[in-house]
């Protein structure tokens, strides 16, 4: 993509609207506008991001073998006086009479459609184990819509929900999805925590939170220091084998790790002091088993292996896609802008041309640019004819991984420059090098992905 021909409306001041980095930092590089409290529009660049971000979100799932599915945004409400949630749910839930009187609701989650549409099609246990998910818009009526996505009234989130015959088979599609979002957090460059957590209004007694650790966060957490050197890296589950991926969430889960609304300081106190921590925490997503909580009022049955009718075991798993981009954004900064990680990065490398209208320079980075595509890694080509250090200044605010720096003194003795916006390191390549090295950076990256339907 060139910059000359792209719609990157950056800013350089800070909006005084901003309180936290990753609001000040998506405005001022052009990713999203507030069009009202609590509501966005996505620029081109953060609507890269988002759909990097789904994207991984979507090849973890299938991986786990869950099948995606759309769900419509608005609900009717007889669905939720069914569950008994419509009154219970409280002033978030926005309701809507449209123009025959009928009630309907903006969804902000789906367990009674789903139940429904499950109830509907499903009649036998032959039939389970079954995930069923999406990504789709929610909206949640927050009073006090703060920190841009981090807190907005309309996001997009990630929900699933599995239907089994028996709570162990429930359980095992629970230590599934644990397995499955760590993967997917750590695609993204994340490390998130399970944490014990409350099920709030969804319901249940097993639920775990993830959250990174953020001096912006809005939940205190409190957890064994431990826990922050586990990895999930890429080792190789089986998500049939309810051994190894038990093993994982005891792995993950048996140490100390939970939010302000459960956590035991004499449980807290057994743990070593030295390895005590007390943060805040960023929620980015959120598993739950809750049994027979909608199968039972709304007809959710089967007929099991005896010839006996009966309710199904379920649960739901939540990630906030849209949420993760303030995540990502305020774990991974500097005082001069985004830092990205390689797997979510709205574009690969920068390309910065520093005399726009030479020919030399002008011919090397439209090589550059088209050696790049044809690795797969679309460059974001800034030809605008500006100072060089604008150019830097977009770059380092938006926050691309890599950066290629081509000008006529470099170019002369056929070399140019690469720069890692996370380290700061400039090294002095031919460009042909340079584009190997971008291209090394990124295969493994590539090698984590999964073919998916995504819609």
């Amino acid at each position: 993509m060139r910059l000359s021909q792209y719609f990157l409306p950056v800013l350089k001041e800070n909006p005084a609207e901003a309180q936290i980095v990753s609001h000040r930092l998506m405005l001022r590089a052009g990713m999203i506008r507030q069009q009202a409290a609590g509501i966005y529009s996505w620029l081109p660049l953060g609507w890269r991001v988002l759909k990097r971000i789904e994207r991984i979100v979507h090849e973890e799932q299938q991986r786990a073998g869950h099948i995606p599915l759309l769900m419509p945004t608005l609900q009717p409400a007889e669905l939720w006086r069914e569950s008994g949630r419509y009154d219970d749910y409280g002033q978030e839930m926005l309701r809507i009479t449209d123009r025959h009187k009928r009630e309907l609701l903006y969804g902000p989650t789906n367990e009674e459609m789903i139940t429904d549409i499950f109830r509907s099609a499903i009649g036998s246990y032959r039939d389970l184990p079954l995930t069923l998910y999406h990504v789709q818009w929610k909206f949640r009526d927050e009073m006090r819509p703060r920190f841009g996505v981090m807190r907005g009234r309309e996001f997009l989130m990630k929900d699933g929900y599995n239907f089994d015959l028996t709570k162990e088979a429930a359980l095992h599609a629970y230590n599934r999805h644990l397995v499955s979002y760590l993967r997917t957090y750590e695609r993204m460059g994340l490390q998130a925590i399970p944490m014990r957590a409350d099920s709030g209004p969804i319901g249940g007694e097993d639920t775990h939170e993830f959250l990174v650790l953020a001096d912006t966060g809005e939940s205190e957490v409190f957890y064994d220091s431990e826990i922050t050197d586990l990895r999930f890296g890429d080792r190789q589950i089986d998500y049939a084998d309810e051994t190894q991926c038990r093993a994982v969430l005891e792995e993950f889960t048996s140490r100390y790790a939970r939010t302000d609304e459960t956590h035991d300081e004499a449980l807290f106190a057994q743990i070593p002091e030295a390895r005590r921590r007390k943060a805040r925490g960023i929620e980015v997503g959120q598993i739950f088993y809750f049994g027979t909580k909608y199968s039972e009022p709304m007809g959710a049955v089967v007929v099991g292996p005896d010839g006996s009718r009966q309710p199904v075991h379920m649960g739901s798993h939540g990630i906030g896609v849209s949420r993760l981009l303030g995540a990502i954004i305020e774990a991974s900064h500097d005082e001069r802008g985004i830092i990205w990680p390689e797997g979510v990065t709205p574009f690969p490398v920068g390309i910065v041309n520093l005399k726009q209208g030479d020919a030399a320079t002008d011919g090397a980075c439209e090589a550059l640019y088209a050696a790049l595509a044809e690795r797969g890694l679309e460059a974001l080509y800034d030809d605008r004819d500006e100072r060089a250090g604008a150019k830097f200044a977009t770059m380092d605010l938006i926050g691309l991984p890599w950066r290629i720096t081509a000008g006529p003194r470099g170019l002369a003795s056929n070399t140019v420059e690469l720069t890692n916006r996370r380290t700061g390191e400039t090294e002095v390549l031919s460009p042909a090098d340079a584009v190997e090295r971008v291209a090394a950076a990124y295969a493994p990256v590539k090698a984590r992905e999964y073919p998916v339907a995504v819609g």
